[in-house]
């Protein structure tokens, strides 16, 4: 069986593959491509649906209890996933 993970923002459970992974390790958040990064980690599915609305609802700064730079959020909105 496939490891499950849910989206932080539609709350979808999809397979790890099909998310990308947020990860907040020593007060840094960073995009981690390969999902393996320690850390605290929080998922978005690779929809720009769900990465949008992420900014919008804010759902890092919730998964992360604290401040989340605007920085993540651009970076996310520019990547293309063949969406």
């Amino acid at each position: 069986m496939k490891l499950q993970r849910m989206c932080a923002v539609c709350r979808e459970s999809k397979n790890k593959s099909e998310l990308l992974r947020i990860v907040r390790k020593d007060g840094i958040i960073s995009i981690d491509l390969e999902g393996k990064s320690d850390g605290r980690g929080a998922y978005v599915c690779k929809a720009s649906g769900c990465i949008l609305k992420a900014r919008k609802v804010r759902a890092f700064e919730r998964s992360f209890s604290g401040r989340v730079d605007a920085e993540i959020y651009d970076t996310l909105e520019a990547m293309d996933f063949g969406e």
